[in-house]
């Protein structure tokens, strides 16, 4: 590993933290198609197909009703996977064409580079969650009871995602590493988090592990900003992913700041 830092700006150089936090919203606004669209379209057919399959015979939170309930689980779900997705596919494929140069001749300080990847990342993630939201409201009626709740769950979750998208894409040298970091750690843990079911649902034991499951915090505490109920404290919850969101942003940034396999 390199321990040669990124140069910082000088006092006299403009900033390009602008155009590569512009550069990474085109990136993925440009092709809304691929990126927005589609993972609402899986979003929807997740809906169609459980709720066809389990409504009326899953009780959750009490009077909830399970196609209301599984709506913000597959909120959070599409927008962690995509907010992942953008900077650790980003990342990869500037190493791969080898244009990842461009980033590091301009006066950018780590970061710069960490913020802009972040804020296109959160960027992707919302726009995601909200189109699920207003897709789903022609099938059932989800006012939001706590939008501040909502709001910094949204956020902070998808910082997560977005900054453990730059520790993949840094780490990566090819697709075949990134996607085994998808498929043997981001899937799983979404999937095994509370989407589908409530976790009280679960035997004690399997009760015990998904609780050190930091995915199922993210959810449990954006639904009970939908509800006012959740199986987590929403304080212990966001503790959690406040806390989660802090190690990993510090550790995104001591891995930038040493140019970590940005030289090779």
């Amino acid at each position: 590993m390199s321990t040669r830092p990124i140069i910082e700006p000088r006092d006299d150089m403009g900033s390009g933290f602008p155009t590569l936090l512009r550069k990474e919203l085109l990136r993925f606004w440009k092709v809304a198609f691929q990126t927005i669209a589609a993972p609402v379209l899986t979003a929807l057919l997740y809906l169609l197909i459980f709720a066809h399959v389990l409504e009326g015979r899953v009780q959750v939170y009490g009077s909830v009703p399970y196609t209301s309930f599984l709506i913000p689980g597959l909120m959070m779900m599409s927008m962690l996977q995509n907010a992942f997705a953008n900077p650790s596919s980003s990342l990869i494929q500037s190493r791969i064409t080898g244009n990842l140069v461009f980033i590091l001749l301009p006066p950018l300080s780590h970061r710069e580079i960490f913020s802009a990847y972040l804020l296109a990342s959160i960027a992707r993630g919302l726009c995601v969650g909200f189109c699920i939201w207003l897709v789903s409201l022609l099938f059932v009626d989800l006012p939001i009871q706590h939008p501040l709740w909502v709001l910094c769950f949204a956020v902070l979750s998808c910082g997560i995602m977005g900054t453990l998208g730059m520790i993949a894409g840094l780490w990566s040298e090819k697709f075949d590493q990134l996607a085994a970091f998808q498929n043997f750690l981001i899937m799983p843990a979404t999937f095994l988090s509370g989407v589908f079911y409530s976790i009280h649902s679960l035997p004690p034991f399997w009760q015990a592990v998904s609780r050190w499951n930091p995915v199922l915090y993210t959810i449990d505490g954006f639904r009970y900003g939908f509800f006012s109920v959740s199986d987590v404290s929403p304080w212990h919850s966001l503790a959690v992913v406040a806390a989660a969101f802090a190690v990993l942003c510090l550790f995104a940034l001591r891995l930038l700041a040493s140019g970590y396999k940005l030289r090779n």
